[in-house]
């Protein structure tokens, strides 16, 4: 596995530092030329240059974002792994690989994604998990809980996923299989036609889970049932599903009619054509969008076979497919899905609610991250004219590309660099 770490300089923030001269992205605005002052991790205060910026006392340190934009850090949703690295089969040292490679790409939050699997598999990921989060590196993205794809899907819609460890539902002891951590954001991934559905979505929903519909073919009256249990959003719109049909309507109708269900999408260009993007966005808006990558271990490592879930996955012209020929993930980071938006032609305020206020919603961690907000969470990437991440913040660490610590724009003083791992 290469190191990801190569020219990446993690800085530890030691005082209130001034992010000027950037065109900052709020909820429904940007703010042009505006500084931003981050103290102890949060963001303290936001001013336009119409207002003289701001400064604390003559203390802050400055980072000069002129011709950058900035933006509330990408939270990933639905990521299975990247550089090398399986969430399946990760350390705890290999989930914070990934953090790291993450947060080069502005990502500042993400849910490792498990894919069915045996108990045991389930558990060895859980207490990997649990480690890194409880691990003193904070040089990567945040892990912010987990996600299960699966096991409770339909087989004749199982996408990549191995039948073999799908599951029916009979009893709330069928759930023990799913450890996780109530502290942590719970989301799962299911099909509410599978016996026991619906009866499924109301335990999870009761448990505090974030129940997501997915790999399905679910009725409209099995859907209707499921929303009413507090289902209330879809895994990789249109993907996994049974498809549109006028005479058979299915959960991407149900989907697109309903303003109360929320979805997630795979803008790589290849899970769904750029039309397709543009149509979502136009039909669903995008407040009830989410980005995902959906990535897999061989994400950043190129073109070429792969080891991935007791099978070989190929990777050619970024395209994944199985044996089978179905496509198998991504190799997409959250950035390549702002690329591809922005293509589109779609602005950075809406780009900021897709890749961080959504997902932020969905996990309902929206009070503390996913938006530019005084006394959130400094979790922050600028972005250049050709939307490569220029810096990113997360919380009091500072992530910068190559040898950024001689660059004039940062003032020397109490900033204490870290050396990565």
């Amino acid at each position: 596995m290469r190191n990801c770490n190569a020219g990446i300089g993690f800085v530890k923030l030691m005082t209130d530092v001034l992010l000027k001269n950037a065109t900052v992205v709020l909820r429904d605005r940007e703010l042009v030329n505006a500084s931003v002052l981050i103290s102890d991790g949060r963001i303290a205060s936001i001013n336009s240059s119409s207002t003289g910026g701001t400064r604390s006392s003559g203390a802050a340190q400055e980072i000069d974002l002129s011709g950058a934009t900035l933006l509330p850090g990408f939270i990933d949703v639905h990521i299975h792994g990247a550089v090398g690295v399986d969430v399946m089969e990760a350390t705890a040292d290999g989930l914070l690989e990934v953090s790291r490679h993450l947060a080069l790409q502005g990502v500042t939050g993400w849910l490792p994604t498990l894919v069915p699997g045996s108990d045991e598999n389930y558990a060895s990921v859980a207490v990997a998990v649990s480690e890194a989060i409880r691990s003193a590196d904070t040089k990567g993205a945040r892990i912010l809980g987990v996600h299960y794809e699966g096991p409770f899907v339909n087989s004749l819609q199982c996408g990549a996923l191995h039948v073999e460890h799908f599951k029916t539902y009979s009893s709330p002891a069928d759930l023990d299989r799913l450890p996780t951590s109530e502290d942590l954001a719970r989301m799962i991934t299911l099909a509410p036609e599978i016996a026991g559905g619906v009866d499924l979505v109301r335990e999870l929903t009761s448990r505090g889970w974030i129940v997501s519909i997915g790999h399905t073919r679910a009725s409209l009256e099995i859907l209707d049932a499921a929303l009413s249990a507090g289902a209330r959003h879809m895994t990789h719109f249109m993907n996994a599903m049974s498809p549109l049909h006028h005479r058979s309507p299915g959960p991407i109708a149900w989907g697109l009619a309903h303003d109360d269900v929320t979805c997630d999408m795979i803008a790589d260009g290849i899970h769904l054509d750029p039309f397709m993007l543009k149509l979502l966005v136009k039909i669903k808006g995008v407040r009830r969008i989410s980005l995902i990558s959906d990535a897999i271990a061989a994400a950043g490592k190129g073109d070429g076979d792969y080891a991935i879930w007791g099978e070989t996955i190929s990777v050619k012209n970024g395209r994944t497919s199985n044996a089978s020929g179905s496509i198998a993930g991504s190799v997409i980071t959250m950035l390549d899905a702002v690329r591809v938006m922005r293509s589109l032609g779609l602005s950075y305020v809406d780009i900021a609610q897709m890749a961080a206020t959504s997902p932020a919603r969905l996990l309902g961690l929206d009070h503390e991250c996913g938006s530019i907000e005084v006394g959130k969470r400094a979790d922050l990437v600028a972005l250049d004219a050709s939307d490569n991440v220029r810096m990113a913040l997360l919380g009091k660490v500072l992530v910068r590309q190559g040898e950024p610590w001689t660059n004039s724009s940062l003032s020397t003083g109490k900033l204490q660099k870290e050396s990565p791992k």
